[in-house]
């Protein structure tokens, strides 16, 4: 599966992923020590919704646009978020993880953004400048790795690759593995798409195998009956998720899956412990 950042901008998966990132930071937030947010394939950084590649799947429609015009007040810092990266109004610009991440920054975080491709990352440095980022262009599993531990006491890698190779989950698995001996207790964040049970099901029982203390998978089925041969949805797994991230969880869970539930579908959103 090819899924680069500027053809599904503001899609469901970004509402989801979007809004447990904030409600992740925030929750680590609460305490004041130093944060290191680091986001690996960092993509464009900020997406024009009105561009050729976003019109040509029209998936902000059912995702950015259901949660601004949503009433439910769980979903303010989301659209929030968003509305920053439109000078505080509704707009056509989708704001990045990386974007997203700079909003949330603190005078004592630290943000370290990455992406390899060669027109993204220009278009990230671009998206970008003004912020205190510091903006790489390495080889994403080589830069995870290397960056591990972080100066501060604590941080949090965002891994959100385009599964365009068909060794992705693997690398996935093996340096996801290797950082946590280097770092423990350090919070990670990895995003997936979904596609078909079985082949998410044999990933789980490999991530399983690793031996994570604290595992945590976040899945986004958004129709009542899986659709062959397409994207069915997206989640996270979350390796050391705060206390206070997960009281908070249920409910916003429940508020994104009724907001992006697509038209004659329930949609599931769930969260189980891998451990």
């Amino acid at each position: 599966m090819n899924y680069r950042h500027s053809f599904h901008a503001g899609n469901s998966a970004d509402v989801v992923k979007h809004s447990l990132l904030i409600a992740l930071i925030r929750a680590l937030q609460q305490k004041p020590g130093a944060l290191t947010l680091i986001d690996t394939h960092a993509g464009c950084g900020l997406y024009d919704l009105q561009d050729d590649t976003a019109q040509r799947t029209g998936e902000a429609e059912h995702g950015v646009v259901r949660a601004l015009t949503d009433k439910n007040p769980l979903l303010d810092d989301y659209r929030t978020a968003v509305r920053a990266a439109n000078g505080g109004t509704d707009g056509h610009l989708y704001p990045g993880s990386p974007h997203v991440l700079a909003q949330l920054l603190r005078p004592q975080d630290v943000l370290i953004v990455n992406e390899k491709h060669p027109e993204d990352i220009a278009a990230l440095r671009r998206a970008m400048r003004g912020t205190p980022a510091a903006v790489h262009g390495r080889d994403a599993y080589e830069l995870w790795l290397a960056m591990l531990p972080t100066k501060t006491p604590r941080g949090v890698v965002v891994v959100d690759p385009p599964y365009e190779k068909t060794d992705e989950r693997e690398r996935i698995t093996a340096t996801l593995a290797a950082a946590h001996r280097k770092w423990s207790h350090g919070v990670t964040v990895v995003w997936y798409p979904l596609k078909d049970r079985e082949t998410h099901q044999r990933w789980k029982q490999q991530l399983r195998r690793i031996g994570l203390p604290k595992l945590l998978t976040i899945e986004h089925w958004l129709y009542d009956a899986d659709q062959p041969g397409i994207y069915n949805g997206a989640g996270l797994f979350i390796v050391n998720p705060p206390y206070a991230f997960m009281q908070e969880l249920p409910p916003l869970l429940e508020a994104l899956r009724t907001a992006l539930a697509p038209d004659g579908h329930r949609g599931t959103l769930t969260a189980e412990w891998l451990s």
